[in-house]
């Protein structure tokens, strides 16, 4: 049985995926192949999950996945990643079910939601 699984983005510049996913959203490099010289595969801790990231010369991101993200602040992340050259699709808005989203893509084109819980939900208050 499977005891555990990850998504690896293949990319063809693992430094600009860093620059989104490590500096813009926090992530933690917890592993590096090769450990000197450009990176090939980067495994990233983000929160209690784990992401891979690793160098394809060409890709086309698909159009079905979509990363989630729950983070602290969904209007600052947000920002912080458009001034990183995040295209923001989403600008951060408050959901009916009782989350705050937005939604931008990384540096290849792949949708990543953000998000957070509105304390209290709107159909508690």
């Amino acid at each position: 049985m499977i005891e555990s699984a990850f998504p690896i983005l293949e990319v063809p510049d693992v430094e600009a995926a860093l620059g989104f996913y490590r500096d813009g959203l926090g992530a933690m490099v917890v592993y590096r192949f090769p450990p000197e010289g450009p990176p090939a595969y980067i495994s990233l801790q983000a929160g209690s999950s784990s992401i891979g990231i690793g160098f394809a010369e060409t890709v086309t991101p698909p159009s079905n996945m979509l990363l989630w993200f729950y983070v602290d602040d969904v209007d600052a992340v947000t920002a912080a990643l458009a001034a990183r050259g995040a295209e923001v699709i989403e600008e951060p808005v408050d959901q009916e079910w009782g989350e705050r989203t937005s939604l931008v893509t990384d540096p290849f084109g792949t949708r990543v939601r953000l998000g957070a819980a509105i304390s209290p939900p709107p159909d508690e208050e």
